[in-house]
């Protein structure tokens, strides 16, 4: 059945209607959808079979498309048929396997998933004629592009490899600080007795540690192995990351351009009905980055998806100069969304999710 919308119909596609916008030509993948790359609020994105090495990163503009760019910048071509290493330090860009004729009304949002995030892979979606990335505009028709640079470890990839996810979305329903509040006394979306609710559940770091030797994170290990991104629990931690234990002033020194996995103080949980996603706690703030993957799909630590509240895991990185981070300093905000309809399945229901009930965790490719 086609999809339809009411001019009152707001909010993030869930599974069903991105399934339906596919099959009603919205998504055109060149090779069938795989199992579980429809999310319950997101799609999975594939690399296609070619990746272009350019000599910096770009943005199109109006009137330019990104083919006509990387005729412009590319150094090489690198087949990711057989799988190809890309390294550190480089920008790559790589067509999808998806391509959109998006509806007017329909607009979509880009981001890396976890375990990208996770392992420093610095990964934006371009669209043709776009003045910015992640963002496609309504109506957009044209293919999609991945802009990958791994920042820390090199990484090993193929034709198929999902390293971003995209949500479509009709109209605006994110939710202002009435909604949020409100939603927050019926459902208790952070576990914190005094939380800052306003246009967003504020995100604090912890920095007390955790279990009995004080684990507050880990730090990226310089010239390590490379890593398949498409391999699990494989890899021994520390071959690749440098524990971090607890100070008894709770505080922590982030290094100029070293790579951090640390972990919120809140835990926090997005209900069935909504979507959620991590962003900059205040945007003059910047001495470091936290957060490259910041969507949270419906059920992420909800009681009835498994859950009991999961901490967000924070990727951090540091600019040029030292940063002092304080225990519960804030860093970042998780706003929410209206879903249009609840997913089939949620976070955490027999769809492979992997952080579930999270506390400080790395991503799926290391041994637990």
């Amino acid at each position: 059945m086609a999809l339809s919308f009411a001019v009152e119909d707001k909010g993030i596609l869930p599974d069903s209607m991105i399934a339906s916008l596919a099959d009603d030509g919205g998504i055109l993948p060149s090779i069938d959808f795989v199992p579980e790359q429809i999310q319950p609020a997101s799609l999975d994105l594939r690399l296609g079979e070619v990746a272009y090495r350019v000599r910096a990163s770009f943005l199109p503009g109006p009137r330019t498309t990104v083919a006509e760019r990387i005729d412009e910048l590319k150094l090489h071509e690198v087949a990711l048929t057989e799988g190809a290493v890309l390294e550190t330090g480089c920008v790559y860009i790589v067509p999808l396997l998806e391509s959109l004729a998006l509806p007017d009304g329909i607009s979509a949002a880009a981001n890396p998933k976890s375990s990208t995030g996770r392992l420093d892979v610095f990964t934006r979606v371009i669209a043709d004629e776009t003045r910015g990335f992640d963002r496609i505009e309504a109506g957009y028709h044209g293919p999609l592009y991945a802009e990958i640079s791994p920042r820390t470890f090199p990484v090993l990839v193929r034709e198929g490899s999902r390293l971003s996810q995209i949500r479509f979305r009709h109209g605006h329903a994110l939710l202002d600080g009435n909604a949020l509040r409100a939603l927050h006394a019926r459902e208790r979306l952070v576990d914190s007795d005094d939380a800052n609710v306003s246009e967003g559940i504020a995100v604090g770091i912890d920095l007390s540690g955790i279990g009995p030797g004080g684990l507050v994170g880990y730090r990226a290990k310089r010239h390590t192995g490379l890593i398949d991104v498409d391999r699990r629990g494989v890899y021994t931690v520390l071959d690749y990351w440098e524990p971090i234990m607890a100070r008894p002033d709770r505080n922590l020194i982030l290094d100029p351009n070293e790579f951090y996995i640390l972990a919120s103080k809140e835990a926090v949980q997005v209900p069935p009905d909504y979507a959620a996603e991590m962003v900059p706690f205040d945007p003059l703030v910047g001495e470091f980055r936290v957060h490259y993957a910041g969507f949270f799909d419906p059920g992420f630590g909800y009681a009835g998806a498994g859950g009991k509240g999961a901490r967000a895991v924070l990727e951090v990185r540091s600019r040029e100069v030292p940063f002092i981070l304080e225990h519960g300093q804030i860093v970042g905000r998780l706003v929410y969304e209206k879903v249009l309809a609840r997913p089939a399945k949620l976070y955490g229901q027999g769809i492979g999710s992997n952080y579930q009930a999270q506390s400080l965790k790395l991503s799926k490719h290391f041994k637990s």
